[in-house]
């Protein structure tokens, strides 16, 4: 039996790293911090009620050095109500160690980070170009990375396409004027 081999000399081309569209990937606005939770139920008095004499006590006696440089949401997670001082007094202790703080869940915080590594970008170097953004990712909550990047190209991109190169999803034309 003959083995048949061709040759060519033909050149293969990335034809669509040539087309000049800007891929944007959503892992690529995760944020690097270290995500830390502080729970207000640990707090409360028999797990009801919080005691503001207890709590202040304890504001002074917590290690709040152990959030520096980190990512800070306070919770709570039993069904109870924290008067809302609590928050904000919890909130100026972590401020002094690091700038991300915000009350809400994990998932809260970790999409606020995320839209502040989007709003970061340099929407020059979008404009008038053809995005698309992928489509697979391993962020929370892709839908609202995937909404704030539509909110905040979409006034400069010609087009916003969703998906990977070579199967997307058209979500936005620039319309011809």
């Amino acid at each position: 039996m003959n083995d048949i081999v061709i040759l060519c000399d033909m050149e293969i081309k990335n034809k669509i790293k040539e087309s000049g569209i800007i891929q944007l990937d959503l892992n690529d606005f995760r944020s690097n911090k270290t995500l830390m939770g502080i729970d207000l139920s640990e707090r409360l008095h028999k797990g009801l009620i919080l005691k503001e004499k207890d709590f202040r006590i304890w504001l002074k006696e917590h290690d709040w050095k152990q959030y520096a440089n980190h990512a800070v949401f306070v919770y709570c997670s039993v069904d109870a109500i924290i008067p809302t001082w609590a928050y904000m007094l919890i909130t100026s202790k972590v401020l002094e160690y690091t700038e991300h703080v915000i009350v809400g869940k994990q998932s809260d915080l970790e999409k606020n980070l995320i839209k502040e590594n989007i709003d970061s970008l340099d929407l020059s170097l979008f404009q008038d170009q053809r995005v698309i953004i992928k489509g697979c990712s391993e962020i929370a909550s892709p839908e609202h990375a995937m909404s704030v990047l539509v909110v905040l190209l979409q006034p400069v991109v010609k087009s916003i396409m969703y998906g990977e190169p070579c199967s997307t999803v058209p979500v936005f034309k620039k319309k011809k004027t």
